[in-house]
């Protein structure tokens, strides 16, 4: 039976935030996912992703940042985004039995989970979904340096078509993190994984990344 997904809100400061929470029977891990800069938590990609690690054993919690619960369009600055991720994992953490607590993002909700980190947010690893290494066209200025004092378990799933993270630059920046970090590619996928000539939805999408995000999680629990 699919995990029944209750809505709640979390205090993120001054301005309350929705999110979603679902915990299947006896879940090995949480991971508490946030949204990419354009679109919010009820997103078909994260929707699917999240209901696709709920099946395999893993509760969630995915959130809006403030921006978006507002409906603005420009990004939260990162002090107010890092306020409302240490907010929902916070409210996992309340909600867990005991469980390793992860962290996960798509592209700027990643980016945003690992500042969160290195400026000391507990969590037992980090898995990104399409990492901003770099603006499109921008290879110059890296999106890395708070990443080399991470020492905890991270998984990066990226597309060789994302414009966002040229496959050299990101494949030298992982090494640097050192042993902990991964990359699993996503063959001919974009940033939005979305593959040339495989018609599938954007649920579909994001649940395909279920599979690996999950077996990386159950290697380091």
């Amino acid at each position: 039976m699919p995990a029944s997904e209750t809505p709640l809100t979390i205090a993120a400061g001054d301005t309350p935030v929705s999110g979603v929470y679902a915990r299947p029977g006896h879940p090995f891990a949480t991971l508490v996912v946030a949204h990419g800069a354009g679109a919010g938590m009820d997103h078909p990609f994260l929707a699917g992703f999240t209901r696709a690690l709920n099946d395999d054993g893993v509760a969630t919690l995915r959130f809006n940042f403030p921006y978006r619960e507002a409906g603005k369009k420009f990004p939260d600055r990162p002090p107010a985004a890092i306020a409302a991720w240490r907010a929902a994992m916070e409210t996992a953490a309340a909600r867990a039995e005991g469980e390793p607590l992860w962290a996960a993002g798509k592209s700027f909700g990643g980016r945003m989970a690992s500042m969160a980190v290195a400026a000391g947010m507990p969590a037992a690893g980090l898995v990104f979904l399409g990492y901003p290494l770099h603006a499109p066209g921008k290879p110059d200025k890296l999106r890395d340096e708070h990443l080399y004092g991470l020492a905890l378990p991270m998984l990066f799933l990226q597309g060789t078509r994302d414009p966002f993270a040229t496959p050299g630059l990101l494949e030298d920046v992982v090494a640097r993190i050192g042993p902990a970090a991964g990359i699993q590619w996503i063959e001919g996928g974009d940033h939005s994984f979305a593959v040339k000539g495989a018609k599938r939805g954007a649920d579909e999408a994001g649940a395909s990344l279920a599979g690996p995000a999950a077996a990386f999680l159950r290697a380091h629990c």
